[in-house]
C-alpha cells in the first residue's frame, strides 16, 4: 500500500504484534497479527500479517499422549499455549500413545490426523475464523460454488502421477520375536502400474485386526494416481482453503468435487483475481509418527 499523504510521512503508524484486519465490501475477511513491516522512503508499504493459528509453528514443546483422540489432542494443546478455540470435530479414533519430541504444536496436530487418517480414513482440516482455531471434517464440508471454463476461469493446469502411488501395503508391529503382520495389494492397480509396496512400523500395543484394518486404509489412500490442480479464475472471496468446490475445464479434463488445499487473492486496480490449487483427496500434509528409542 501506499501508507503516506503527503511524501514525507506515514499515515498509518502500523506496528508489529498488532491486529489487523481486512475488509472487502465491508466483510471482514481476515484478521491477523503483523509479523513484519516494511517501507521505504516513499511510503511504498507492506504488511504481513499471520491468523492466530500461526502460534502453533511458533512454539516447540515436547509431550506425551496417552489413550486420546487427536480431537483431544488440539484442546489440550491449544489450552495449555493459550490458543483461543472455536469448535473441534470428534475425530473418532484413540490413539494409544504418541511421544512427540521436539516439535511444533502444528505438527503435533498433523501427526495425531495423520494417525487417524490412516486408522479410520477420516479427513479433517483446520482453520482459523475470527480470531478462533476449528478443527472441521472435510465431509462437513457443503459444495457452493462452481469454477467453469468460458464463466469465471481465466487459466487451468493439470498434472498426473504415480510418483507416490504404492499398490501394496506392509505393516508390521511388536518385537521381533513376537513380530505381527499385516498386508494387502491392490491387484488391478499392481496389474496397470506395477507393484510398489508400502512398509511402515506401527505402535506395539496394535491388535491384529488393527494391524489389518490399518493396512486396507493405507493401501485405499496411496492405491491413487496423485492430481495436482491450479486454477485462475475471477475471485471469489468464500473460495479459500478448506471449501469444496465444483471445477470444470475441458481442455485439462478437470470434473467434478473437489477441495481447495491453497489459495491466493489479488485485489488490485478495482479487480479481484484468485489461483487456487485443487484435490480430491488432501487436505493436511501428512506426518508419520515415528515412536522415539
Amino acid at each position: 500500500m501506499s501508507n503516506t499523504l503527503n511524501g514525507k510521512e506515514q499515515a498509518i503508524p502500523f506496528e508489529v504484534g498488532k491486529e489487523v484486519r481486512f475488509y472487502a465490501n465491508n466483510t471482514g475477511l481476515f484478521r491477523g497479527i503483523i509479523f513484519k513491516y516494511d517501507i521505504t522512503d516513499r511510503g511504498e508499504a507492506v504488511v504481513t500479517a499471520h491468523d492466530e493459528n500461526v502460534y502453533l509453528t511458533k512454539n516447540v514443546d515436547t509431550r506425551k499422549f496417552t489413550k486420546m483422540t487427536a480431537g483431544a489432542i488440539v484442546k489440550e494443546i491449544c489450552k495449555a499455549f493459550e490458543v483461543p478455540v472455536g469448535s473441534v470435530a470428534n475425530t473418532g479414533y484413540v490413539i494409544p500413545k504418541m511421544i512427540l519430541q521436539g516439535k511444533t504444536l502444528w505438527d503435533m496436530i498433523v501427526t495425531a490426523l495423520t494417525e487417524t487418517r490412516k486408522q479410520n480414513g477420516r479427513k479433517f482440516s483446520v482453520m482459523s475464523k475470527g480470531g478462533l482455531l476449528y478443527l472441521r471434517e472435510r465431509k462437513e464440508e457443503i459444495v457452493r460454488w462452481y469454477l467453469e471454463r468460458g464463466v469465471n476461469i481465466t487459466g487451468a493446469n493439470r498434472s498426473l502421477s504415480i510418483e507416490d502411488t504404492r499398490t501394496a501395503v506392509k505393516v508390521e508391529a511388536g518385537e521381533e520375536k513376537k513380530r505381527r503382520t499385516a498386508a494387502a495389494k491392490d491387484v488391478p492397480m499392481i496389474a496397470k502400474y506395477g507393484l510398489m509396496q508400502h512398509y511402515e512400523t506401527a505402535d506395539s500395543d496394535m491388535k491384529k485386526s488393527q494391524l489389518d484394518q490399518l493396512a486396507q486404509q493405507r493401501l485405499k489412500d496411496l492405491a491413487k494416481v496423485g492430481e495436482e490442480i491450479e486454477v485462475e479464475a475471477l475471485g471469489n472471496t468464500e473460495v479459500i482453503s478448506g471449501v469444496s468446490v465444483y471445477a470444470f475445464e475441458s481442455m485439462t479434463k478437470t470434473a467434478g468435487g473437489y477441495y481447495v488445499t491453497a489459495d491466493r487473492h489479488t485485489f488490485e486496480d478495482g479487480a479481484h483475481r484468485m489461483s487456487v490449487y485443487l484435490s480430491k483427496t488432501d487436505d493436511l500434509p501428512e506426518i508419520e509418527y515415528v515412536d522415539p528409542a
